[in-house]
């Protein structure tokens, strides 16, 4: 969110909390909550990174979780906060297995059932609440819940030992998630002031370890009682280009994507020999592709380098690249980022910046 003032609240009055909000509601993205000057963080902060080894499951999780929230709740009427209901220890309980010590882990409980392991199912989970001016101050219309599942579990049977894997299978994976939702449910509404506010849970399939890309979101269910209303399904899939030559893609748009992403990979790496890769991740929403993050790492060791080549990137990438989709690209060496280029949803232009030094 972009740092922005819009503020709201009385100042000579003690017993009145002074908020001011972050960002531009027209830009598309969410204002945020500054309350007496420092912004609101959440009650849980941290908790989801100390979860995750994959660190594009934690970006993808909460970006993705932004764009299912503006699903229910328009950026327009409503002001993002973090989540100020679910605490660091409720988080982590509720991620725990369910024992005698841990009644509320949503996790099965440790062992076997019918000879198979009981995996860890439930892996994240992150709270957005969404808020509207009332008066001087802001009161909540509105929260997200996130719910991170695992399609692989990781574990160890000895503290030091070797590391094992164990599959999740889709159907399992999303009816485990569906049952920890309407645990989830019950538990919010129990909570006082969340009686009757909208609750939105969105279930999120995270990606393995070892993938170049996060995992995303499948489905989502807006409710207003105690009990899950219907789920709406979303169609979402990432991709790393360029493919291994091995690799197989669903559809003709996929594979069109990989081969205009590698016409542009060749322009660039004939141009300027001096790359060690050149990688992107997309998204597609609904068999579109809606957006790519891309990567070129480098080897430049002058500024006039970095500058023109950031020049050509601009020409290239708007040559080559798909157009009317978000794409930015970062250019950086193994010890720091080196120029940024990027062009926003509908425009034609990519804009650059170089990031030199006094």
């Amino acid at each position: 969110m972009v740092l922005a003032s819009c503020g709201f609240g009385s100042s000579s009055s003690s017993k009145s909390s002074k908020y001011t909000t972050t960002g531009d509601a027209n830009s598309g993205t969410y204002e945020g909550v500054i309350k007496n000057g420092k912004y609101q963080v959440s009650k849980s902060r941290g908790v989801n990174v100390a979860q995750n080894d994959n660190t594009f499951n934690l970006k993808s999780f909460e970006s993705g979780l932004l764009n299912v929230s503006k699903k229910v709740f328009s950026t327009k009427s409503y002001i993002f906060q973090e989540g100020q209901y679910l605490n660091t220890d409720t988080i982590e309980n509720w991620l725990g297995r369910k024992s005698k010590s841990n009644k509320t882990g949503l996790n099965p409980v440790k062992g076997k059932t019918n000879g198979k392991r009981n995996p860890i199912y439930v892996q994240q989970i992150e709270e957005q609440d969404y808020m509207k001016q009332s008066g001087d101050n802001l009161k909540l219309h509105g929260i997200t819940i996130g719910i991170g599942l695992n399609s692989v579990d990781y574990y160890r049977k000895t503290t030091n030992g070797p590391q094992y894997k164990q599959k999740i299978s889709d159907a399992d994976l999303r009816a485990y998630g569906e049952e920890a939702a309407q645990k989830i449910l019950k538990r919010m509404r129990q909570k006082k002031g969340l009686e009757n506010v909208p609750i939105v849970i969105a279930l999120y399939k995270q990606a393995s370890n070892d993938s170049l890309v996060g995992g995303t979101f499948f489905e989502y269910s807006s409710n207003k009682g105690t009990q899950l209303s219907s789920w709406k399904q979303m169609n979402v899939k990432n991709a790393v280009y360029p493919k291994a030559s091995d690799a197989t893609t669903s559809n003709s748009d996929g594979q069109t994507d990989n081969n205009t992403f590698d016409n542009f990979k060749s322009q660039v790496q004939s141009f300027f020999p001096n790359l060690s890769g050149v990688t992107a991740q997309a998204q597609y929403q609904d068999g579109d592709l809606s957006g790519m993050h891309i990567t070129v790492t480098t080897q430049f060791y002058s500024e006039t380098e970095i500058t023109s080549f950031t020049q050509y990137i601009s020409q290239a990438a708007a040559k080559y690249l798909p157009s009317g989709i978000p794409i930015d690209i970062k250019i950086q060496s193994s010890q720091e980022m080196q120029a940024f280029v990027y062009r926003d949803s509908g425009q034609s232009k990519f804009s650059s910046h170089v990031f030199d030094s006094y």
